[in-house]
């Protein structure tokens, strides 16, 4: 068809004014829409301040008790401030939500907390439905349990209330090591050891994950403390660092890539984690091949610049000045667009996952009995029995009547505090739980305590985010009510408990880390009055982390460690002393005799640099609505690798109870060990396992290899492998095999950035606990074997003297 000379004209004059002034976009009838497109024609189309509004958040509105300050915003575009000037938040109660740019297709996110369940506001505005969640038991419980498939069927129902309340991005699970029992986060992270806490992890990302949610793991790295945790200096050696601070980290990444890594507050070896390029580049992506987005932990770091840089996508919750900051580096050319386009394209390609991008219909109403018995079974599964004198537990037949000691035995503590806590519809008390399962709760009991702890609670003074909610003392148990009780009950419940959150670590004195002489009088005096009326006592620890138990552990009859179990806890313990369940949990971390044993005692939480000035590079430093004003400091790592039962075994210090321990109500033997090859031509060392007792009972068996000492040190043995068996009926076996990869037998040498298997001996450890070897064999490595050379990365500005007694 011919076209007339007019309309030519028309056309070109139109294409000469594509070319000479006007951009590609114009020229299309439509922009690029992300998902439709190429993503890079996306962001082609984005203008400088469409990217720098993508990689920082829109705000946040503060939770009530947020350091003193209301469930209100504050409106500011100062660098001090933790939220943006204009707020959009699109779920009650989320932690944060991402930019959007709607002529692009470009969808926000709505990110939340947390580690033990999806932690939103039940209420809101101008809404009559409440919006309650799952609170699931804490993170140090679920790695007690050592059974990955259960964890992952947690993750499933966590990410399930994650898709139907409309969230994008679960801001969990955490997992940072744990160094010292002191950390006030430790309830949130899962162990001492990188492989358990790898393992666990992994499987709750592919959990949450399978709901098309995003996973985020947290704190990216070595975020082993909370005092003064924004400007908190941590000096830790390579090998160490590789070993044992990253190894979780690269086991979750490699083997279940989460959407997200959040960046932690402190610096490693000089650098604020979130602007350090040799951590988050280096390690994280060109090492074990990350593919997401990495995100900031709130209020982190303190050069946005730098952390567009280092490869940090995403600054939470945000502000302006981050915003404005990124502009004016891309205009003076310290930095490179290109850089921020690599950001915008991470944080895109996550985005196009999500259900708000993919326009998923969500319910706001998750199914919440199926969530609360996937809660109730993974807790029941992760509560350790400590000690079983005499079969004190279960509870024998035609028991009827219980004495609850101890004011947690009513008010139960289901999670810890801080970004870690839930919004549940309800929790149970030990004495509900108790009921539930048909037992007679002593009500002259119960009445005593709740007159003591209504009135002890009136004294309670208010507690704000970042702050431990204080507790009625105990109570001072007489031994004429002890007496009255053990005449009129079958059994005492003797209830101690502990809580603590994020921003502040535990103390190693009396009523945290040691129990208070008013609990060990209750232990001791009720104990003797049931011995007396020929009655056991049962001590049940309703705690987060670890605490000391060897200088009373030989008084009561029995103790079981409930950890923070959820909403279910108080029908959990009830399960367990019931005998309704035979108990299964191992210690995911080592309780030592004294606070002294601890490698790290002696630096934890490290110490300030200068008491008088704030860090006034810390854009977070100053403010008064965030977390408590922190002061340069910094903290020295000096046990190296020896972490955990790594140095209780290596140099024979006696814990009170080791790593990997837990009893049973049945018996199980181990045998008939043998060493060959499996079909990948993989070496394979299996063994039978038995229930050798008279009640079906499960048994986690735990493989360590002893590495020979040549160029490199080597702890005396490490976890290299474990297996939780089915539940095995008395009398049945079960073959259990671990296929010995290259891996588990290498150290990192820092000299050569490399993983190496020296040449010596290997032993091959069969035990139902670090110390409790039941079967044991060896292999000859004939030369050493690198097996990896990684990056050069986050080298030590200085020497550490390593400390190992």
């Amino acid at each position: 068809m011919k076209k007339s000379g007019k309309t030519l004209a028309v056309l070109f004059t139109f294409l000469m004014a594509c070319a000479g002034i006007m951009t590609l976009t114009q020229c299309e009838k439509t922009p690029p829409m992300l998902g439709k497109t190429d993503p890079n024609k996306v962001i082609a189309a984005m203008t400088l301040e469409e990217k720098a509004a993508l990689v920082v958040g829109t705000g946040m509105i503060l939770p009530a008790g947020f350091s003193g300050t209301t469930d209100v915003a504050e409106k500011s575009g100062d660098a001090a401030t933790p939220v943006a000037a204009e707020i959009k938040e699109l779920v009650s109660g989320a932690a944060g939500t991402t930019y959007s740019v709607p002529r692009l297709g470009i969808t926000a996110m709505v990110l939340a907390d947390g580690p033990a369940g999806l932690r939103i506001n039940p209420t809101r505005t101008g809404d009559t439905n409440t919006y309650y969640a799952t609170a699931f038991p804490v993170g140090t419980l679920l790695a007690s349990t050592w059974d990955t498939e259960l964890v992952l069927k947690v993750g499933e129902a966590m990410g399930n209330e994650v898709l139907e309340y409309g969230v994008d991005f679960l801001l969990g699970p955490g997992m940072n090591i744990h160094r010292n029992p002191l950390c006030g986060r430790n309830f949130e992270y899962y162990s001492e050891d990188p492989l358990v806490t790898g393992k666990i992890t992994a499987s709750m990302v592919k959990g949450i994950q399978s709901q098309g949610v995003g996973a985020t793991i947290k704190h990216f790295a070595a975020n082993n403390a909370e005092t003064n945790r924004m400007n908190l200096d941590t000096y830790v050696s390579e090998r160490a660092l590789r070993e044992i601070y990253l190894e979780g980290y690269r086991i979750a990444v490699e083997e279940a890539q989460p959407w997200a890594v959040m960046s932690s507050y402190n610096k490693i070896n000089g650098t604020y984690t979130s602007e350090s390029y040799d951590l988050l580049t280096k390690v994280l992506r060109d090492d074990w091949g990350f593919k997401g987005l990495v995100m900031t932990d709130w209020m982190g770091g303190s050069d946005p610049v730098a952390q567009m840089k280092a490869g940090n996508d995403l600054l939470m919750p945000g502000n302006t000045t981050q915003s404005d900051k990124i502009i004016a580096a891309v205009k003076d050319g310290t930095l490179d667009e290109k850089v921020l386009d690599n950001n915008v394209a991470r944080i895109l390609n996550v985005q196009q996952k999500t259900p708000r991008f993919k326009g998923y219909a969500y319910s706001n109403k998750p199914d919440m009995k199926a969530h609360a018995d996937v809660a109730r079974k993974a807790a029941v599964d992760g509560m350790v029995l400590l000690k079983n004198s005499e079969k004190a537990l279960p509870f024998k037949e035609g028991t009827k009547t219980i004495a609850a000691f101890g004011n947690t035995s009513y008010d139960i503590i289901t999670g810890g505090t801080g970004s870690g806590n839930v919004n549940e519809a309800y929790s149970v008390s030990l004495v509900d739980g108790l009921k539930n399962a048909g037992y007679t709760v002593n009500e002259d009991l119960i009445k005593i305590y709740d007159a003591y702890i209504t009135e002890g609670k009136k004294n309670l003074p208010a507690t704000g985010f970042f702050e431990t909610p204080k507790t009625v003392p105990e109570m001072d148990v007489t031994g004429a009510v002890a007496g009255k009780m053990a005449r009129a009950s079958d059994y005492a419940l003797i209830t101690i408990g502990r809580n603590s959150g994020e921003g502040n670590d535990r103390s190693s004195g009396e009523g945290d880390f040691t129990l208070t002489a008013a609990e060990k009088k209750m232990i001791s005096t009720v104990t003797d009055a049931f011995h007396k009326a020929g009655k056991k006592s049962i001590v049940i620890l309703n705690i987060g982390g670890v605490i000391e138990t060897a200088s009373w552990r030989d008084i009561p009859d029995a103790i079981l460690l409930a950890w923070q179990a959820g909403q279910e806890t108080g029908n959990c313990i009830a399960d367990i002393i019931s005998g309704k369940v035979n108990p299964s949990g191992k210690l995911a971390s080592t309780f030592p005799i004294k606070y002294e044993d601890v490698p790290s005692s002696g630096n934890f939480p490290g110490v300030v640099l200068d008491t008088a000035a704030e860090d006034a590079g810390n854009i977070q430093a100053a403010t008064t609505a965030g977390p408590p004003p922190s002061k340069p400091s910094e903290i020295v790592y000096k046990e190296g690798i020896y972490v955990g039962y790594r140095y209780y075994d290596s140099f024979k210090v006696a814990p009170s109870y080791e790593f990997g321990y837990g009893l049973s109500y049945t018996t199980f033997e181990y045998g008939n060990i043998r060493l060959g090859i499996d079909a990948s031509r993989k070496p394979a060392l299996s063994v039978d396992v038995t229930n050798t007792g008279d009640t079906a009972g499960r048994e986690v068996v735990q493989l360590y290899i002893g590495a020979p000492s040549g160029k490199l040190e080597k702890p005396e043995k490490e976890l290299k492998g474990f297996y939780k068996t089915k539940l095995l009926a008395p009398g049945e076996k079960e073959a259990v095999t671990f296929v010995i990869s290259q891996r588990s037998m290498a150290s990192f040498d820092a000299a050569t950035s490399s993983w190496v298997a020296e040449k010596g001996r290997y032993r091959l450890i069969l035990g139902a606990s670090s110390r409790d070897v039941r079967q044991e064999t060896y292999f000859d490595n004939v030369n050493d074997v690198t097996l990896k050379t990684e990056s050069k990365a986050l080298t030590l500005s200085r020497n550490i003297e390593v400390e190992k007694e």
